[in-house]
């Protein structure tokens, strides 16, 4: 394990470190197609940036081109450019290389390893690791398990955007935009999760007898219903149009429980909480952008 760690990167960028760490097993003369391996952690990267917050980023790619799981980590003194989530510079870097075949076992081990970085203080400890084994020894005693079976806690989303009652329908539409999101939770103080709000409630907001305009086309309108919503967006609360009909589980929760209840009952979002406060969400599209496509 330990000719696969680099305690002292020098990529200036997270690709430059991916190529840095992939030398690693190059250098232990293990004949791999390491063109088509770049190119499949590449396309995965451009679906989603895999830096996960903390100063950790976990670059990953299920293909072919590998017959087992190769783990590398690199660690990054002075930290990689580019943004993150948390505006926390990336400093360790955990390469996943997985065959297809594996999606479960890498799934767990990459929850495993982002359980590790969420630990208090575990990135100034990364940074300040004197030698290679002094980083396999930390990891071992982090005691991080790896489920039988795929989680919640696997798959879901920890960094939540998120609203207040006190908020305004402005704010709601900033954060949506912002992330890039169709729908928001909605908490009050300590994190406690009390409803969501989605782009569909916005546009009710603006069209409140939306039924009469699709029962009769012809319905006259004395004002243009988005020019005066704009003109409310700094007045109109979340607490006016936020719904409490929401699903929730816990991160223990079986994936595939959530995922059977996501089809029946045909939503998109799970929120995530311990005793009634919101620590993350599960996406449809995540269930489908992590196992199946990884």
């Amino acid at each position: 394990m330990e000719r696969r760690v680099n305690i002292d990167l020098k990529a200036k960028s997270k690709d430059e470190a991916v190529v840095e760490l992939l030398n690693l097993i190059k250098a232990e003369g293990v004949k791999l197609d390491y063109e088509k391996i770049l190119k499949a952690v590449r396309e995965r990267e451009d679906l989603e940036d895999t830096s996960y917050g903390h100063g950790f980023a976990f670059p990953h790619a299920r293909t072919k081109a590998v017959d087992e799981m190769y783990i590398l980590v690199g660690i990054s003194k002075s930290g990689l450019e580019g943004r993150t989530c948390d505006s926390i510079p990336v400093h360790v870097v955990c390469l996943l290389l997985t065959p297809s075949t594996i999606a479960k076992l890498y799934l767990q081990t990459l929850s495993g390893l982002a359980q590790f970085g969420r630990m208090p203080g575990i990135l100034e400890t990364i940074i300040n690791i004197r030698n290679r084994a002094e980083l396999i020894k930390l990891i071992s005693e982090a005691n991080v398990t790896i489920d039988k079976e795929l989680l919640v806690r696997d798959v879901m989303r920890h960094h939540i955007s998120s609203v207040t009652p006190d908020d305004t329908l402005k704010d709601v539409a900033n954060e949506m935009f912002r992330n890039r999101l169709s729908a928001l939770a909605v908490v009050e103080d300590g994190g406690k999760l009390v409803g969501v709000i989605n782009d569909r409630d916005l546009i009710k907001a603006a069209l409140p007898d939306y039924k009469s305009l699709i029962s009769n086309l012809n319905y006259s309108l004395d004002v243009e219903p988005f020019e005066e919503l704009l003109k409310q967006e700094d007045k109109i609360k979340v607490s006016q149009l936020y719904r409490d009909d929401y699903e929730v589980t816990t991160p223990e929760t079986r994936i595939v429980e959530v995922a059977a209840m996501m089809i029946f009952k045909d939503i998109r979002r799970v929120f995530v909480s311990i005793d009634d406060k919101l620590v993350g969400v599960l996406l449809r599209k995540d269930i489908v952008n992590m196992i199946i496509r990884g």
